[in-house]
């Protein structure tokens, strides 16, 4: 595919497509498009839809940044791709949260920006107030930089993070959402790519792929 090179046989040895055990009645209807059964109660994941999918991401992520908007990535619960997050946020010039999700962080803007700017400053004055920045560090690092509220926001497990994604929806932020294939029919955000969110090799690579188009359109 164009930018991306989405290839089936990287994907499937990433591990994006397995693998569960679902019981018929835990199943629902709508997820049936994105599975394919193997044996009995055992299904592995549809990675046609999730190329396509991501794909999908890929062109909205690309064309974004070559307009030079803003990326937001979150995911706190899942601390084994912490690094991951961190390293491809920076390359890519994103923002990102990766310890804890504060209520209110986007929706309530206003006092984002004054946590922001009592980091700055106290960042100036590290000595006086240690304990006050590191504090605040913990939790706005990733976001120290952004000077308004992003322009899309990429999801790691929307189900775990939930508040983030409620917070998106309020202010019609576009999302793009990597997700747990039975989460599906409960999830709102606007790109679901459905994936093997248990496995790092499998959230790395999809994540490498995204912050891939995020470099080629900054470069435009």
């Amino acid at each position: 595919m164009k930018y991306w090179n989405i290839n089936l046989k990287d994907m499937i040895e990433a591990r994006v497509h397995l693998g569960y055990v679902i019981k018929k009645k835990k199943w629902n209807l709508k997820n049936e498009p994105f599975f394919y059964k193997i044996h009995h109660d055992l299904y592995i994941i549809n990675i046609l839809k999730t190329a396509r999918f991501l794909s999908e991401a890929c062109h909205l992520v690309f064309d974004a940044a070559k307009k030079k908007k803003q990326f937001l990535i979150v995911c706190t619960k899942k601390k084994y791709i912490s690094e991951l997050i961190t390293c491809a946020s920076l390359i890519a010039r994103c923002h990102y949260i990766n310890k804890k999700w504060i209520g209110g962080m986007l929706t309530n803007w206003s006092q984002t920006e004054k946590k922001l700017r009592i980091l700055n400053y106290y960042k100036l004055n590290y000595l006086k107030k240690k304990k006050k920045l590191r504090n605040l560090n913990i939790y706005l690092e990733g976001i120290k930089y952004m000077k308004k509220l992003p322009d899309i926001v990429i999801i790691i497990n929307p189900q775990d993070e939930y508040m983030t994604l409620k917070e998106c929806i309020i202010l019609k932020i576009p999302t793009i959402c990597l997700i747990d294939i039975k989460d599906y029919p409960y999830i709102n955000g606007d790109i679901l790519i459905p994936i093997n969110i248990n496995s790092l090799s499998s959230i790395k690579f999809i994540i490498n792929k995204i912050f891939l188009a995020i470099c080629e359109g900054n470069y435009q």
